[in-house]
């Protein structure tokens, strides 16, 4: 794809993950963890609940872009999440951030920060986004100065040494995992793909249920190729 705008790469860092949003006017109460087990019931409980989405960071293989090709199951007119494709290079973190947090609960606490903030950005990038198809709301993201200034500043910050050059290609892929605002499945957003993957009914709000890590083993399964994966899970700890 020949991109028209590139960003530095974001670091797998929930503290980041956590600042960016913030920034953006996600009320406080919501943040990122890694998740550092998917089987051990210790590590797992110290992740607040319910956990509203699931980023997966994971190696990219060489045929990655011939394999999202022949993907049969997309629903790129599905209206229940809101999706967006990436046309920014190197800004799948973001892409996976702003998924997070337009869909499920998350959502509703954005329009929270709002009445007693009026003018949050996020929640103004998600109403002009609301009504557009995919090119438009790609184009109002590459037009966003203000969302690239927050990403730039938080980008830098990162343990990682940011790439000298931000067309420089990188390895690893963020997706999300997350539940519709509008009804109860669980999807795979992931905007190098043409549209949402939708896996089915989820009972309840939290993914890091028995149901959600099943679904979350089966594309680490589907995708493994002796590489290394992360995943952040964004939280909501005042319950």
């Amino acid at each position: 794809m020949n991109y028209k705008k590139h960003f530095i790469p974001l670091e797998s860092n929930p503290d980041l993950f956590t600042q960016l949003i913030h920034q953006l006017g996600v009320s406080t109460s919501l943040s990122f963890h890694d998740v550092w087990s998917l089987d051990d019931e210790v590590l797992l409980s110290l992740i607040p609940r319910p956990v509203l989405a699931v980023i997966v960071v994971f190696p990219t293989p060489p045929d990655y872009e011939a394999r999202l090709a022949k993907c049969s199951d997309l629903t790129p007119k599905n209206e229940h999440v809101i999706w967006f494709k990436q046309t920014i290079n190197n800004a799948c973190g973001l892409y996976a951030i702003l998924h997070a947090v337009a869909n499920g609960r998350a959502r509703d606490l954005i329009v929270f920060v709002l009445v007693a903030e009026p003018g949050s950005h996020l929640f103004d990038l998600l109403e002009k986004c609301a009504s557009l198809d995919p090119a438009g709301r790609a184009a109002v993201l590459e037009n966003d100065a203000n969302l690239e200034l927050k990403y730039n500043a938080v980008a830098m910050m990162g343990d990682t040494k940011a790439p000298e050059n931000a067309e420089d290609e990188v390895d690893f892929h963020y997706v999300c995992f997350v539940k519709s605002h509008l009804e109860g499945n669980l999807f795979i957003l992931d905007g190098d793909q043409d549209g949402p993957v939708d896996r089915g009914l989820l009972a309840g709000d939290d993914l890091l249920c028995e149901q959600g890590i099943e679904a979350l083993k089966e594309f680490i399964r589907g995708h493994d190729h002796g590489g290394h994966f992360n995943l952040l899970a964004l939280a909501l700890e005042s319950e």
